[in-house]
């Protein structure tokens, strides 16, 4: 008699969420686009759903996580290469997202004659943050950076061609002789953080060429993320003050730029990029814009880089929610699938209406910069920046928590199939630091409110939704007021939240089935609700709005 090597049946697994169209299956995103830019060609994003909804772009992520990026300060001669080095995967990621269009691409001519450039952009990058959020840190910033460049418009001559195409090319070489470039920024340093203002890198005049003043950079940077793009836009001390600097690796003769990769940080998430601090040895750059103004720089800047971070949580969010979904549909435990039981019902429905109003609000952020030209799209633009990258990215973390929590164990498990959970998990916060904290957006929301007709514009954006639920009636004739009379910081933190929750519902009410706005409503803004996900009021419509959320 032998003992058997098996000691138990394998069953009540789940199959993996691979091999769906993830534009397909979001209702909620589809929606958004429909009443955002109604004309606008969605094929490009279902063709792109595929791509990042595929098992084989799952691996690359995966693998692009696994193996991280290594820094090589030196070659094996003693030479000074400053070089970083990532798996195959991470470029076959950056290659999708460049061919996708997700970086500078968006203001190539052709792409601005459409009206949308923007919108689309946006949708796809929520899309592709579904697959793999980190390795977009270089796409958000040759996004944010590339119309920068025109207050230097030799440079920008010289550098939109391959900002705005669609190919990638790792390679450090001459910005010539590549078909495609990528971007970043240096802003923060040791002593300083946001602060900017505290900044000690110094830059010397040196003399002019064909892009204008030239300088000899000296100094440091504690955050400089993506360090293998081919330029960045630094801040640095001149005689004027502040400066905006174009800071090339390679330089215009083909030698190496006098910077200096000290080491990669270690950090909690956002594991397949390459974030560093890096040194300035005499290092070459150029000026962007006047002398002494590189604070306006940074905040046209940082306000795409911002909507970035909305538009990242709200991708996350989905893919969450989507995995839970997932999870639970083909989960049993005591004696029924997961998703049956009323209090899991309670969980994925309250979380599917966090996701949606999170990508109504991101994608509506999005539009206003489509209609640059429209005097109500530029306050709103001004307007739902920090709010929505203040409160859609505080949410991200409780939510993903939640989320994993659907998981049970498996979500905590790294290896298992259901491991992007915990890369969810990790990502979240990232976005809630990343270009401003949440007292940074706060303030920039009380700047925003000091301009002209901002308690205006709010109410014109509130007004499709009066007389469709009294609580938020009521929150909606308040707000006003409070912007009015808002004199003190202390409470610009419940102010940014309670503008978001007053928009995010006002769009829902024209984008999203009534059972959705009205437990929207009921729960966030009339008070049905809880301290945490997954206490809605009994009364809920749990099986449409679950139905609505579901992946598949």
């Amino acid at each position: 008699m032998t003992q058997s090597d098996t000691t138990h049946e394998v069953f009540n697994q789940v199959e993996p969420l691979v091999d769906v169209n993830l534009f397909d299956g979001n209702r909620a995103l589809q929606a958004a686009l429909k009443f955002n830019a109604p004309a606008m060609d969605t094929a490009p994003l279902r063709a792109l759903g595929q791509l990042v909804g595929s098992a084989d772009m799952q691996t690359h992520a995966r693998l692009a996580n696994t193996f991280t990026p290594q820094l090589k300060t030196h070659s094996r001669f003693g030479h000074r290469i400053d070089q970083v080095e990532f798996h195959p995967s991470y470029h076959a990621l950056m290659a999708a997202a460049v061919d996708a269009g997700l970086h500078g691409r968006v203001f190539a001519p052709e792409e601005q004659a459409s009206g949308h450039a923007h919108m689309k952009r946006a949708a796809g990058f929520m899309l592709f943050t579904e697959l793999e959020p980190s390795m977009l840190c270089p796409i958000s910033m040759t996004y944010a950076v590339t119309p920068a460049l025109k207050d230097n418009p030799a440079i920008y001559a010289d550098w939109a061609p391959q900002l705005t195409s669609r190919a990638y090319d790792p390679a450090l070489k001459l910005w010539r002789e590549k078909p495609g470039v990528t971007m970043g920024m240096g802003m923060t340093e040791k002593q300083g953080g946001s602060d900017v203002r505290a900044n000690t890198t110094r830059a010397e005049p040196v003399g002019s060429d064909a892009w204008g003043q030239r300088y000899s950079v000296v100094g440091h940077k504690w955050f400089f993320s993506a360090p293998m793009c081919d330029a960045f836009l630094i801040l640095a001390q001149t005689a004027s003050g502040l400066s905006c600097l174009f800071l090339p690796r390679v330089l215009p003769d083909g030698s190496l730029n006098g910077l200096r990769i000290q080491r990669l940080k270690d950090k909690l998430g956002n594991k397949a990029n390459a974030s560093s601090e890096v040194e300035f040895h005499g290092a070459t750059a150029w000026l962007v814009g006047e002398e002494g103004r590189g604070i306006p720089q940074i905040l046209a800047m940082g306000t795409l880089t911002r909507l970035d971070c909305a538009l990242g949580v709200s991708g996350l969010m989905r893919q969450a929610l989507s995995i839970a979904l997932n999870h639970t549909t083909q989960r049993k435990a005591f004696g029924k699938y997961l998703i049956d039981q009323p209090l899991m019902k309670n969980v994925l429905a309250d979380l599917a209406l966090e996701s949606e109003a999170a990508t109504a609000l991101s994608m509506r952020l999005a539009r206003a910069f489509d209609r640059a030209d429209d005097t109500h799209e530029q306050v709103m633009a001004r307007l739902l920046t920090p709010i929505a990258k203040f409160w859609i990215c505080k949410r991200g973390s409780h939510f993903a928590q939640e989320a994993m929590e659907c998981l049970g164990g498996n979500g905590y498990v790294e290896e298992s199939g259901e491991g992007i959970m915990a890369r969810i998990y990790r990502e979240m916060p990232l976005n809630s630091i990343w270009e401003g904290a949440g007292n940074i957006m706060a303030l920039d929301l009380l700047r925003a409110l000091r301009k002209a007709d901002a308690a205006a514009a709010l109410a014109q954006e509130l007004a499709p939704a009066k007389g469709m639920h009294p609580a938020l009636d009521r929150l909606a004739a308040q707000l006003p007021i409070r912007v009015e009379e808002m004199a003190t910081e202390l409470e610009a933190r419940r102010l940014a939240q309670d503008v978001a929750l007053a928009v995010q519902a006002a769009l829902l009410a024209q984008t999203a089935p009534l059972e959705v706005f009205a437990a929207f409503c009921d729960s966030r803004i009339g008070g049905h609700w809880g301290y945490s996900f997954g206490s809605l009021n009994a009364a809920t419509a749990f099986d449409r709005i679950i139905e609505r959320a579901q992946p598949r």
